[in-house]
């Protein structure tokens, strides 16, 4: 037995030790230089403030006009080619003019690049020798799946000193990410190596899950089975790279067997815990399609100074209608209110409760989620309460600004933070509250890794070289 183990560990060892060295050393770039997203407050302070003269159809106009049957969401912002309704279902959304109804997707670069200069002078950034780069549906920065619904994109490089890049819908012309030459560079030796993140495989998700975690698990049983050899043989007198490798191994064992592992649960993605994603079932009850004729209850409900997006959105079979001036503030027009704007801008306990018996049972009162509760949530807004309602041992985050599902964490879901998010990241409470602390432990233990990985190297280099030359 003990001879099969040195003999599986010996050949995954050299199959993956460069594996081991680039991950170790990708996480400490990842955790300092996330991979580029367009952030809330850029998208926010991007936006034109809304033109206040009338003109505008219905928003059941705007729904109908979308074609989508399961609207849950319209949107109204400004762009520089006129108010545009954008129309959210559960699977796709859609653009149409806020003026007659007519489609508002962008097919023309002239119209993609005004878009995205507007929206960068918005933000105080130089986009006097903006340029259109590409329309395509996929490249390195917009692989995620979360810009399905926006594809094709047209590529905006702005041209200024940082070489930030803007990359904006062609469905909606909404600007939906933004780079720069630096966050690029970064995420090349971090988040790209680190999840085997190349386009060609990336945009293939289903593909790209399987390769990444059969890695991963091959990756963990190499891990796995050093371990048991360092620990059996711990008193076998070895010499130098042998030596080396076997001291470090067992100081960082724990360390790397919890990494590799949580890291292979990166890629769980449902196999052995839940996904924290509302049953289709539970998202068919919560999301019923309300009566959007009863938007016009709102129309006489003049727009909040300075608004940049409106939005009338489907919560608990009713609509409401929020206006939002700044990342920070929203206005919140309740069903049956009068048109009259609310003084907490939110939504209220009782309504939380009331919308998530739904499709739940056995529910206590919502109560206020703590900033650092153990399993965080946070509101799209700054600073706005997330509600928790606890049903029969499963919790739901609803977002008091929209009412959105945060999260649904059953047991399943709540030891996953555990075993994926806190092992891999260190978000321990303790350390988020000490967070030089965590940047330090992070470094330094992806660091004796990544020694431990190049002591791998050398040792397996050597044994391919023998193994030739025999």
């Amino acid at each position: 037995m003990m001879g099969a183990i040195v003999l599986v560990h010996r050949w995954l060892g050299i199959a993956f030790c460069l594996l081991f060295a680039m991950w170790f050393a990708t996480g400490i770039v990842m955790h300092f230089v996330p991979f580029p997203s367009l952030t809330e407050a850029e998208r926010v302070a991007g936006l034109a403030p809304l033109d206040r003269t009338p003109g505008v159809i219905a928003v059941a106009d705007a729904v109908a006009a979308s074609g989508i049957a399961d609207a849950r969401r319209v949107r109204l912002i400004q762009r520089n080619d006129g108010p545009v309704y954008i129309v959210s279902g559960s699977s796709r959304l859609r653009a149409v003019r806020a003026s007659d109804g007519t489609d508002a997707a962008v097919a023309s670069p002239d119209v993609a690049l005004a878009i995205a200069q507007d929206h960068a002078r918005r933000r105080g950034l130089d986009a006097a020798h903006a340029t259109i780069l590409a329309r395509a549906d996929y490249d390195q920065w917009s692989v995620p799946n979360g810009f399905d619904r926006h594809r094709p994109l047209f590529r905006v490089a702005l041209g200024d000193a940082a070489g930030s890049e803007v990359y904006v819908s062609a469905g909606t012309g909404e600007v939906v990410l933004d780079t720069t030459r630096n966050e690029r560079g970064w995420n090349l030796a971090g988040s790209v190596l680190h999840w085997i993140y190349p386009t060609v495989l990336r945009s293939n998700w289903r593909l790209w899950d399987r390769v990444v975690w059969t890695l991963s698990l091959l990756a963990l049983i190499a891990a796995a089975l050093g371990a048991v050899l360092g620990i059996a043989r711990i008193r076998v007198p070895y010499r130098g790279w042998h030596a080396l490798h076997h001291v470090i191994g067992l100081v960082a064992t724990v360390f790397v067997l919890t990494w590799i592992f949580s890291g292979w649960l990166s890629m769980d993605h449902g196999r052995l815990f839940s996904r924290g994603q509302l049953t289709p079932a539970e998202a068919d009850a919560a999301g019923a399609a309300p009566d959007w004729t009863a938007a016009v209850a709102f129309d006489h409900a003049p727009l909040s100074p300075s608004a940049r997006e409106v939005e009338w959105l489907a919560f608990n079979g009713h609509v409401y209608r929020r206006d939002r001036p700044a990342l920070d503030k929203q206005v919140l027009f309740g069903a049956g209110e009068g048109g009259r704007a609310r003084q907490t801008g939110l939504l209220s306990a009782g309504e939380v409760q009331r919308f998530v018996v739904r499709f739940a049972t056995g529910c206590d009162v919502p109560s206020v989620l703590a900033d650092n509760d153990d399993y965080p949530a946070r509101s799209i807004v700054p600073g706005t309460l997330v509600y928790r309602v606890r049903c029969a041992g499963v919790w739901f985050d609803i977002d008091g600004a929209d009412g959105s599902v945060l999260q649904k964490l059953d047991a399943s879901r709540r030891a996953y933070r555990w075993f994926y998010s806190a092992l891999h990241t260190l978000d321990f409470p303790i350390l988020l509250a000490h967070p030089l602390l965590r940047d330090g432990l992070i470094v330094g233990l992806c660091a004796l890794g990544l020694a431990f990985s190049v002591t791998g190297i050398v040792i397996g280099w050597r044994r391919l070289r023998l193994s030739f030359a025999a």
